[in-house]
């Protein structure tokens, strides 16, 4: 499966038979000829992804894949991997021709549906044959979707289906939340605590840590960043008392032993779990920690791929932290970026997902998508940690608080 963990953009996939013009309908869309065009069918046979700009959204990734009436062994396999495509996209468009829509496009309308995907189908082609009207409001009819003729050879109508997209595609996309906005007025101070030990990259911050600045920022307010060993002097010679203060989690206990019990305190990892994560099941998750048993095994998700140190967070430190909490002989399992689980997902007791600071809300939610449709316990790494070491109700306490009307596990 193609790697999507460095593409927080929204994803379009193009979905549609062989020799329907869905790479001619990329190349248009990008104005670049990224995708090879041929007559013969099923040239396209992986998925190739291109950014763009689309005027009012934003940048976005297009993805072209292979026909969904491949054939033969490698077909199948070719298959496999749009099928795939459906689990990283947060929008789809299925391209047609010549009025012809059957159990293929079906099929594959059945597997948007499964991921919650919206769409919208492209009759391309209409220079050859337009759509007829009976076809298209039949179409409409079945699937409450807009339908748009098109061709990519003459695409007089690139600003129609630009604007088509547009219109469609959920806002949740492309508009994104602020990651502390609800928490802050102007001019609140907020504390970041960032160790710099041998995971931090050389010369610059991760990405949580640069995006909780900008998102501090852009809410007029004041990020004071610093290490954990300065956090209690600068308390005590400034006098500040922060609005907010924001941890990695690996230094928890030391911020909360820092961080006085008025001043709330969280981690970059719970920030993103309510900012991208499927934070309530998380919530309901996390305390199934206690309820871990000798055996079980435990499946860690890493959305990206990074140089492993000799006390990786996810694949050594969390690991060693719940086995200590939990006194149980546990087997733990690590796949790193997005790709196919190597054991079926009902064999894991709980699943513990990183922040996702690499990939879209829709990616992360479809990731976890298989353990919460089988009710198997989900987390995040922030929430696991404050969890086990004694702190998770003052960690979770200041989005918990904001939104206690909907959610009720304090």
């Amino acid at each position: 499966m193609m790697n999507k963990g460095k593409e927080s953009k929204p994803h379009i996939g193009i979905f549609g038979k062989r020799n329907s013009g869905k790479s001619s309908l990329i190349n248009v869309l990008t104005q670049q000829d990224i995708a090879i065009v041929s007559d013969k069918a099923g040239t396209t046979t992986d998925p190739v992804k291109k950014s763009m700009e689309i005027p009012g959204i934003g940048p976005v990734v297009l993805i072209d894949t292979a026909g969904i009436d491949d054939s033969g062994k490698l077909g199948d396999l070719r298959k496999k991997k749009t099928f795939d495509t459906i689990k990283t996209i947060d929008f789809a468009l299925l391209v047609i021709t010549s009025n012809n829509f059957g159990d293929f496009e079906k099929d594959l309308i059945q597997r948007f549906s499964d991921f919650n995907i919206p769409f919208i189908i492209v009759h391309n082609k209409s220079d050859l044959q337009q759509l007829h009207d009976k076809f298209k409001n039949d179409i409409g009819i079945k699937n409450q979707n807009h339908i748009i003729d098109f061709s990519a050879k003459y695409p007089l109508k690139l600003e129609e289906l630009v604007e088509v997209i547009k219109s469609n595609i959920p806002s949740t996309a492309w508009k994104k939340p602020s990651l502390l906005g609800d928490l802050l007025s102007y001019g609140d101070i907020v504390l970041l605590i960032t160790p710099i030990d041998i995971e931090a990259p050389e010369g610059r911050m991760i990405l949580p840590q640069v995006q909780a600045i900008r998102d501090i920022l852009d809410n007029d307010c004041v990020a004071v960043v610093l290490k954990e060993r300065e956090v209690d002097a600068f308390l005590r010679k400034t006098g500040i008392k922060p609005k907010l203060a924001v941890t990695d989690s690996q230094v928890f206990l030391k911020a909360d032993a820092s961080i006085p019990k008025e001043i709330p305190l969280t981690s970059f990892s719970i920030m993103l779990a309510r900012h991208k994560g499927d934070f309530e099941n998380y919530l309901k998750g996390t305390p199934k920690i206690s309820e871990l048993k000798d055996g079980d095994r435990i499946l860690l998700l890493e959305s990206c791929t990074h140089h492993v140190s000799c006390d990786d967070i996810g694949r050594v430190k969390i690991p060693r932290w719940i086995s200590n909490f939990t006194g149980k002989h546990l087997i733990y399992d690590v796949v790193a970026g997005l790709d196919n689980l190597q054991r079926p997902m009902e064999e894991y007791a709980l699943v513990i997902q990183c922040g996702g600071c690499m990939i879209t809300h829709k990616q992360l939610i479809n990731r976890l998508k298989p353990a919460v449709d089988k009710n198997i316990p989900v987390t995040n790494y922030g929430m696991a940690i404050a969890y086990v070491q004694g702190i998770y109700k003052r960690a979770i306490a200041p989005f918990t608080s904001i939104e206690k009307d909907t959610i009720h596990y304090l």
